[in-house]
């Protein structure tokens, strides 16, 4: 069965930047599910994905424009501590969530202070060219609940 619009698909990954440093990879678990052709993936990555069958395993290029955009100059904002999502000690340079009213928005930090936190809001990837190495698992039909939902569920997928 070939991954087209409505398929529920299932792959590993191993993702690097344009330098070859390794930032995630899926293969210790059971891979990323996800529901083709409704906006759950990066969008050239997912017209990579378009056609494959489970068993193809291929290498995708993303330039920083196919993937979270150029660095935006002026993104760098002072939040309080407890809007943040992070485990552990904050440190410049991780990664945390930032509680808003547009819901959960990541960001890396920049300084961390005693009440308060510079963080930039720019994807953490932004900037940076990807290399994707995937090997597609299985692709089946879409359940009528997750296609009225936009997404998978179970493995890898969305859970309610």
């Amino acid at each position: 069965m070939q991954i087209e619009h409505n398929k529920a698909v299932t792959f590993h990954y191993t993702l690097r930047d344009d330098g070859g440093v390794q930032v995630e990879t899926s293969r210790a678990g059971s891979g990323q599910a996800y529901l083709h052709g409704h906006r759950n993936l990066l969008p050239a990555l997912e017209s990579a994905l378009e056609g494959r069958v489970a068993g193809d395993s291929f290498t995708v290029t993303l330039s920083s424009d196919q993937a979270y955009g150029p660095r935006r100059e002026g993104s760098i904002q002072r939040v309080p501590i407890k809007q943040l999502s992070a485990p552990g000690k904050l440190t410049p340079g991780m990664v945390v969530g930032i509680r808003g009213e547009g819901g959960m928005r990541r960001a890396v930090l920049v300084k961390v202070g005693k009440f308060n936190v510079d963080v930039d809001l720019n994807h953490p990837l932004a900037g940076r060219g990807l290399v994707f190495d995937i090997e597609v698992i299985a692709v089946r039909d879409a359940t009528a609940e997750e296609l009225a939902h936009g997404h998978v569920h179970g493995a890898g997928g969305h859970q309610h």
